[in-house]
């Protein structure tokens, strides 16, 4: 009779403890839970947390995954620096994510780890930005539109601002951010190549890391250092609110030439106020979505990325691809005091 307990007692013991290990299994699984439940899942890191410039695409991306069963989570690091988002990478590697979309801090500091998630068979897009130089590290990269032509039209916007005369700076991000770089890049072409910019005159290219106080603390600066600048030209939004502050502050509105990329919410007030002379950017809510129908679709098997192909983006229709596996989520976005009240951005 008492081995009889005993036995009783370790058979209890024994269910018990297989009832714990089967309740904390999906806890320690994590993402493994996840990736094996069925549902696509897609990460998003995000270029820097808190940047409000990525809430549009952050929301777009996510309503378009959701809308297709899928599971969506997006991440940042603090700070924008050239390694910052390999962690998150890793990360999401080890959940095993089946899309990874990435706005990159820099061109070729995460080829290693993007290729160790493809060789997990991680599907991996670049969103908003791209690896120029290093496209072969990820499956494919969807931009908000065609940037050489948006820096083109951009420059032009500025100059004829500027009545194609002066003394001006560029206020970018960070100094190896690819898209500012390249948008830089372009300004100079402009200048070298066409005759009607020749009385335009780049003193200095700033840096604000893409962070609003230093932006602004590098204007300030600019202002004082060139008591006879003309303009500021804002590849990113960031700087192009802080330098629009800085003008404002010092009721320099009208000696000063302000245009750049900027949303309609953060550029209104400058707009109607008179302090920008103009911004231009695009629908980044389009952009999120276009990336989350495209990242599902990859997961799915549905669709394969290649050159003169296309895929259907939802409400935005037909998608087209271009070389490198580029596509265009839609037109560029001229902002104006007349127009500025008609996004929703």
């Amino acid at each position: 009779m008492k081995n009889f307990s005993k036995s009783r007692v370790l058979a209890a013991v024994l269910t018990a403890f297989l009832l714990v290990v089967v309740a904390v299994m999906p806890v320690m699984a994590g993402g493994r839970q996840q990736a094996g439940s069925g549902q696509i899942s897609v990460r998003y890191v995000c270029l820097q947390k808190g940047n409000p410039y990525f809430d549009p695409i952050i929301a777009g991306m996510k309503e378009a995954v959701e809308s297709q069963g899928g599971i969506f989570r997006d991440t940042a690091p603090e700070q924008v620096e050239a390694t910052a988002q390999i962690p998150l990478i890793e990360a999401a590697i080890q959940d095993k994510v089946n899309v990874i979309c990435l706005s990159p801090t820099a061109a070729d500091t995460m080829n290693a780890v993007l290729d160790r998630a493809r060789a997990a068979g991680i599907k991996v897009l670049t969103v908003n930005d791209d690896i120029i130089g290093n496209e072969s590290h990820r499956d494919g990269s969807i931009l908000s539109c065609n940037y050489d032509q948006l820096g083109i039209d951009s420059f032009e916007q500025f100059a004829k601002a500027m009545n194609y005369k002066g003394k001006f700076v560029v206020l970018s991000a960070t100094t190896d951010s690819p898209f500012q770089n390249n948008q830089i890049e372009i300004y100079k072409k402009q200048m070298a190549s066409d005759g009607k910019y020749k009385d335009l005159q780049l003193v200095e290219v700033l840096y604000g890391n893409d962070d609003a106080a230093k932006s602004l603390t590098e204007t300030e600066a600019a202002i004082q250092k060139y008591p006879d600048l003309d303009g500021i030209i804002c590849p990113t939004t960031v700087a192009l609110t802080a330098a629009a502050q800085a003008v404002e502050s010092r009721n320099l509105g009208n000696r000063i030439v302000v245009t750049g990329l900027g949303t309609p919410g953060q550029s209104k007030a400058f707009l109607q106020n008179g302090v920008l002379d103009g911004a231009m950017l695009w629908d980044t809510y389009r952009t999120g979505k276009v990336a989350g129908y495209l990242a599902v679709l990859l997961a799915k098997g549905e669709y394969t990325l290649a050159q003169g192909t296309s895929f259907t983006a939802g409400e935005y229709g037909t998608t087209g691809v271009l070389a490198n596996n580029v596509l265009y989520a839609g037109p560029p976005a001229i902002i104006t005091k007349e127009n500025v009240d008609s996004y929703k951005f």
